[in-house]
């Protein structure tokens, strides 16, 4: 009889193993590691969404107003909702520590 996957050591995982219920990635955190943060201008935002579509991690939601925001549980800082964003709404800042 099998272990459950849990009491697996990592040496004893085989390649392609999953590890964990399917839905369960919301339980943990990803964004506690990032170095710099999206920082979002309602001015500038015309709320086209497009930082939304291209966000790698789902981390990009809308506020009560409809404006974009991040989730900094999971945002991981990698700027490409900046990047994309033509109106230049969204500025990449240092983490304050």
């Amino acid at each position: 009889m099998a272990k459950p996957m849990d009491q697996y050591t990592w040496r004893e995982l085989l390649v392609g193993n999953v590890i964990s219920e399917p839905g369960s990635s919301q339980e943990y955190k990803t964004g506690d590691w990032r170095s710099l943060k999206p920082v979002f201008d309602n001015v500038k935002c015309i709320k086209c969404g497009v930082c939304w579509m291209f966000c790698p991690d789902n981390a990009i939601m809308q506020d009560a107003d409809e404006f974009f925001c991040a989730d900094l549980d999971y945002c991981k800082g990698c700027g490409i909702c900046a990047r994309e964003c033509w109106p230049g709404a969204i500025a990449m800042t240092e983490e304050s520590k």
